[in-house]
C-alpha cells in the first residue's frame, strides 16, 4: 500500500472512530443499531471495509433504515415519552406500515394482534383471545364483546412489572365490524385507563385511510383529539426507491428506476416483488401479464378492501385515467351520469385521502373549476394497460410498440415530477420561497397548456415544460419560438406583471446549442433523486 493510500486509510479509520463515538452516545437504540455497526466497521477497516460489510449482508436488518427517517423519530419520541402515547399510523395498502412498526420495535411487543379482513366479530374476538394467551401465558374465556376484550387486556397490562409496555394493534379498521361497538370499547379503554397509564405506548395501524381519518382521527365523540402522534406513511420517493432497489441487489440506472416508479410508484411491497435477475420489462410481464401473475388481481383487492362501494370508486379512477390533465367535478358527473349529491363528494374526498387522486386549481381558475386528476402510479398503469387486457401474450409489455410506450412514458414522467415538487424547487434554488403549484390550460383558438406552474411569492412564475427523452434535449429555433409564444399567451390571459421564467424538466438536461439560453432553469432526472 502506498504512503498516500495508508494516509487515506488512516484518516478514514479516524473518521470512523469519531462517527462511532457520536452514534454510540445517542439515546436512540432502534434507529442507531445499524449505524453503530457501520461506524464500528469504518473505525476498524475504513470506509471501504464498512461498505464491504454492508454489501456482504452482515448488517441483516439494514432494510429498517431505508427512508422513513421522520417517522422513526416520531416513534422514538413515543418510546422516550414520560406519558401515555396513542400513535395512529395510516396510509395506502402495501406502503409498509406494519413493517415499519415491527422493524422499529424489533417485534418486541407486550401485546400484538391484527384485524382480519371480512370476518365476523366473534372470529375477531377469538383471534384477540388467542393473542392475549400467547403474550400473557394465562388462559381466559373468549370475550363476549369488545368491552370485555379490552378489560382483559387492561388486566394483563396492569400485571406487568415493566418501565413501559408497547401494544400494537394492526389493521384496526377491520376490527370495527357492523354493530360491534369496537370504537366505543377502544374509547373506554383509553379514556378510563390508558391515557393515565404513563407506561402505555399504544400503536395502531390501518390501511383503510378514510376510516382512520374520519372515525379515529376525526372522531367527534370520546376519541376526539385522543391520538397523540398521527403518522401518515407515504410512498417512497425516487431516492428511497433507488436505495431500496440497490439493497435488493439491483444495479439499475436512474432512468430504469424512474420507469419502475412509473409502473409501481414508491410502494415497498410492489418493489419487493421485482427480481434483479430480470430486466425491468421482464419483471413487468411477470407481475402483470403471466398466468397467475401476482399483481393481476391487486387492483380489485385494493379497492374492495378499502371501500364498501368499491365499484363506484373504480368508475371514478377509470374515468380519470382517460383524461390525463384531469376533469372537473361537473365533467365527471356528466360522464358517469350521476346526480350531484353527497355520496359523490364522499367518493372524491375518500379517493383523495387515500392518495389515489388530487384536485388542483388551474392557474387563474375559480374554486368550482378545480380539476381532479388520477395520480396513483400503480392504478394509472393498471387501468391503462392491464385491466382490460384479454390477450394471451405473457410478454405483452416487452412486445408493446415503442410508440405506445413512449407516449405513456411521456405522461407518466409528468406524474413522477408532480410527486417530486420539493426536489424540483430545490434544483431551481427556490426551496425556501413560498409558492403555489398548479398547471394552466387555455382552451379554444390559440389554445395552450403548461404542465407545471410555480407561482412564487417573490413575484416570479416558473413555467415548466416536462419533456421525457433518452438523451439531452435540444432546443431548436421552432421549439424556442413555441416556448416564447406560449409564455406570451400565458401573460396575456392571466394578466400578470410578474417575471416569467421558462423552465425545462427533462431527464438528461439540455444539449448545448444556440437556443439553449431561451430558458432560465433546467431540472434533470438526477435532481429528482435528491
Amino acid at each position: 500500500m502506498s504512503k498516500q493510500n495508508v494516509s487515506t486509510f488512516t484518516a478514514s479509520k479516524l473518521v470512523g472512530k469519531l462517527y462511532f463515538s457520536l452514534i454510540s452516545s445517542i439515546k436512540m437504540p432502534q434507529i442507531c443499531s445499524i449505524c453503530e455497526k457501520s461506524a464500528y466497521y469504518m473505525a476498524e477497516s475504513g470506509v471501504k471495509g464498512a461498505l464491504s460489510a454492508v454489501q456482504s449482508g452482515i448488517f441483516g436488518e439494514i432494510r429498517s433504515i431505508i427512508g422513513r427517517h421522520e417517522e422513526k423519530k416520531v416513534l422514538q419520541r413515543c418510546v422516550d415519552s414520560e406519558r401515555a402515547e396513542f400513535v395512529a399510523i395510516y396510509g395506502r395498502r402495501r406502503i409498509g406500515k406494519t413493517f415499519l412498526v415491527k422493524q422499529f420495535f424489533e417485534s418486541s411487543f407486550d401485546f400484538y394482534t391484527t384485524g382480519v379482513y371480512q370476518v365476523s366479530r366473534s372470529e375477531q374476538l377469538k383471534n384477540w383471545q388467542k393473542q392475549l394467551l400467547k403474550y400473557s401465558k394465562q388462559r381466559r374465556n373468549t370475550p363476549k364483546d369488545w368491552f370485555e376484550a379490552f378489560d382483559q387486556l387492561q388486566e394483563y397490562l396492569q400485571s406487568l412489572k415493566k418501565e413501559r409496555f408497547v401494544v400494537f394493534i394492526d389493521e384496526l379498521p377491520w376490527l370495527d365490524t357492523p354493530k360491534s361497538n369496537f370504537l366505543k370499547a377502544l374509547e373506554m379503554f383509553w379514556n378510563s385507563w390508558g391515557s393515565d397509564c404513563n407506561r402505555l405506548k399504544l400503536i395502531v395501524c390501518g390501511s383503510a385511510t378514510t376510516w382512520m381519518i374520519n372515525k379515529l382521527l376525526g372522531d367527534k365523540g370520546g376519541l376526539h383529539n385522543r391520538v397523540t402522534m398521527p403518522i401518515c406513511l407515504s410512498p417512497f420517493t425516487l431516492h428511497e426507491t433507488s436505495q431500496y432497489l440497490t439493497y435488493m441487489g439491483f444495479d439499475w440506472s436512474d432512468m430504469e428506476v424512474i420507469e419502475t416508479y412509473m409502473v409501481l410508484g414508491g410502494v415497498p411491497y410492489y418493489l419487493s416483488l421485482l427480481s434483479p435477475s430480470l430486466s425491468l420489462r421482464q419483471n413487468i410481464d411477470n407481475l402483470f401479464f403471466k398466468r397467475n401473475a401476482v399483481l393481476k388481481t391487486e387492483y380489485d383487492f385494493l379497492f374492495n378492501s378499502l371501500y364498501s362501494e368499491a365499484q363506484a370508486y373504480k368508475k371514478v379512477v377509470e374515468l380519470l385515467s382517460s383524461k390525463m390533465i384531469g376533469m372537473t367535478r361537473s365533467e365527471m358527473m356528466s360522464n358517469l351520469k350521476l346526480l350531484d349529491n353527497g355520496f359523490f363528494s364522499i367518493v372524491l374526498d375518500n379517493l383523495e385521502k387515500c392518495d389515489f387522486i388530487r384536485h388542483y386549481l388551474s392557474f387563474g381558475k375559480r374554486r368550482n373549476e378545480a380539476l381532479y386528476q388520477l395520480t396513483d402510479m400503480f392504478t394509472l398503469f393498471f387501468v391503462r394497460f392491464v385491466k382490460n387486457y384479454n390477450g394471451m401474450d405473457e410478454n405483452a409489455w416487452s412486445h408493446l410498440p415503442d410508440g405506445k410506450r413512449n407516449a405513456w412514458q411521456g405522461y407518466a414522467y409528468e406524474q413522477v415530477c408532480i410527486h417530486h415538487i420539493n426536489q424540483i424547487k430545490k434544483a431551481l434554488g427556490i426551496s425556501g420561497i413560498a409558492s403555489d403549484v398548479c398547471s394552466w390550460t387555455k382552451k379554444g383558438e390559440n389554445g395552450a397548456q403548461i404542465d407545471l406552474v410555480i407561482d412564487r411569492i417573490d413575484r416570479v412564475i416558473d413555467l415548466c415544460e416536462i419533456k421525457y427523452c433518452d438523451r439531452p434535449f435540444e432546443i431548436k429555433k421552432d421549439y424556442a419560438d413555441w416556448l416564447k409564444e406560449r409564455r406570451d399567451i400565458f401573460r396575456e390571459n392571466v394578466r400578470t406583471n410578474k417575471t416569467l421564467h421558462l423552465t425545462m424538466i427533462t431527464p438528461f438536461g439540455l444539449a448545448k446549442g444556440k437556443y439553449e439560453s431561451c430558458v432560465q432553469g433546467c431540472v434533470t432526472a438526477a435532481d429528482l433523486f435528491q
